[in-house]
C-alpha cells in the first residue's frame, strides 16, 4: 500500500509498547549477545524478508510520527493553495439565489466576470484561512491515518487491506475536520460575491460577534457526512489503483499523481450533494435568499435546495468540484509521498515523535 509506516527486519521480535495507542510507537526487541534484548522505537511493521533492502514503502526504522505529520501538513498546504481559485468558483456556483453580480453561466464566464469586475486577486480571497488551517489539519489527518491503519492491521504482510484503509481514512477525517471546520467557514464567507470581509481575523470576529461560536460548527455534522465517505472512497481507490499501477511499491511520482487524481474525482462526484448542503449552511450569514439565511441543519438545508431547484440543485458546482479535486488530490498525494521519500534520504530522528 502507498501510505504505510516503516517495516521491521524479519527475525526481530515486534513489541507493542503499553503507550502505543497514544504515541503510535512500537518497539523492536533486538537480540544482543551482551545484554539480551534492547528496545528501539519504531513505526508500523509489515513482515520483511531477511536481508531484503528497504524499498520506498518500507520507511527506515525510527521514522517518526512527527515527520509523517509534517509531510501531511506540507501536502495539505500545497493541495489547497494551488487549486484555490477553482474552489472559489465552486462556492459561488453553489450559493442559492445570489445577487445579479454573482450569477454565472459557466466556469469560463465566472472567471472572466470576476476578473473583469472584481479583479483577479478576488480569486484568491480567503486563501489565508486555508493556509493557516490546512497545515495543522492535514498533519492530524495523516498522523491519525497512520496510527489507525497500524491498529486495524493494514500493515500486516503485503496483501491488500481495503477495510483498514477505509477505516483509517474515516477516523483521520473526523479528527482533522474538527480542527478545519471553522477555517472552512471563514474561507467560504470570504469567497461569496459581495462579501465585505477582507482578512481572516476580521471575518472570524464578525461571524463570532453576530452569530456566535455555533456558526463555526453548524455545518460540522454535514461536513462529516460528506468527508467520511469521500475520504474512505478516496483512500480505497488510491491504494487499489496504486496496487495495480505500482505493484512493486517503488517510489513513483507518476503513479501517485494519477492514482490520487482518479481517486479524488470519483469521491468528489459521489459527495457533491452533501457539499452543496455544506455551502448553504456555511454561507447562510451572507445569503441573499431568505430561506438560506434561516437554514438550521443538514435536512433543513436539503429541503430548501429541493424546493427551490429540485434534485438537480444537489449537483450544483459538480464540475468545478471535480476539476478542483482531481489535481488537488493528485498534488496532495504526490507531495506527501515526495516528502516521505525526502525524509528517508535525509535520515530519521531517534525520537519517534520528534
Amino acid at each position: 500500500m502507498i501510505i504505510t509506516p516503516a517495516a521491521i527486519i524479519a527475525g526481530r521480535h515486534l513489541y507493542i509498547s503499553p503507550g502505543f495507542r497514544d504515541s503510535a510507537t512500537v518497539s523492536v526487541q533486538v537480540e544482543s549477545s551482551s545484554s539480551g534484548y534492547s528496545q528501539k522505537p519504531l513505526m508500523a511493521s509489515p513482515d520483511r524478508v531477511p536481508g531484503e533492502d528497504y524499498d520506498y514503502e518500507a520507511l527506515p526504522p525510527e521514522y517518526s510520527l512527527g515527520r509523517n505529520m509534517l509531510a501531511g501538513a506540507l501536502a495539505g498546504i500545497a493541495e489547497h493553495s494551488v487549486m484555490y481559485p477553482v474552489d472559489l468558483l465552486k462556492t459561488r456556483m453553489q450559493v442559492l439565489n445570489p445577487s445579479a453580480g454573482g450569477l454565472y453561466t459557466g466556469l469560463s464566464n465566472a472567471v472572466t466576470t470576476i476578473s473583469r469586475i472584481e479583479g483577479w486577486r478576488t480569486l484568491w480571497r480567503g486563501v489565508s484561512s486555508v493556509i493557516v488551517g490546512a497545515g495543522p489539519a492535514h498533519a492530524v489527518y495523516f498522523g491519525t491515518y497512520e496510527i489507525v491503519k497500524e491498529v486495524a492491521g493494514g500493515n500486516i504482510g503485503s496483501g491488500h487491506h481495503p477495510f483498514a484503509a477505509g477505516l483509517s481514512g474515516a477516523c483521520a477525517t473526523i479528527s482533522s475536520d474538527a480542527l478545519m471546520n471553522p477555517f472552512d467557514v471563514i474561507k467560504q464567507r470570504m469567497q461569496v460575491h459581495g462579501s465585505t470581509h477582507r482578512t481572516m481575523i476580521q471575518c472570524a470576529r464578525s461571524v463570532y460577534r453576530t452569530e456566535g461560536l455555533r456558526a463555526f460548527y453548524v455545518s460540522y455534522p454535514t461536513t462529516l457526512c460528506m468527508t467520511i465517505p469521500f475520504t474512505a472512497t478516496q483512500f480505497i481507490a488510491y491504494e487499489s489503483i496504486s496496487k495495480v499501477m505500482n505493484p512493486s511499491k517503488a517510489y513513483d511520482p507518476f503513479t501517485h499523481c494519477i492514482a490520487g487524481g482518479l481517486a479524488g474525482a470519483v469521491a468528489a462526484a459521489i459527495t457533491t450533494p452533501l457539499d452543496v448542503i455544506k455551502t448553504v449552511l456555511q454561507t447562510r450569514g451572507l445569503a441573499e435568499d431568505s430561506e438560506a439565511r434561516s437554514a438550521r441543519g443538514l435536512f433543513n438545508a436539503a429541503g430548501i435546495i429541493k424546493r427551490q431547484y429540485g434534485w438537480s440543485g444537489f449537483l450544483r458546482g459538480m464540475r468545478p468540484r471535480i476539476i478542483a479535486t482531481m489535481p488537488s488530490t493528485a498534488i496532495c498525494w504526490t507531495s506527501y509521498e515526495m516528502a516521505k521519500a525526502y525524509f528517508k534520504r535525509q535520515g530519521v530522528s531517534e525520537s519517534p515523535l520528534s
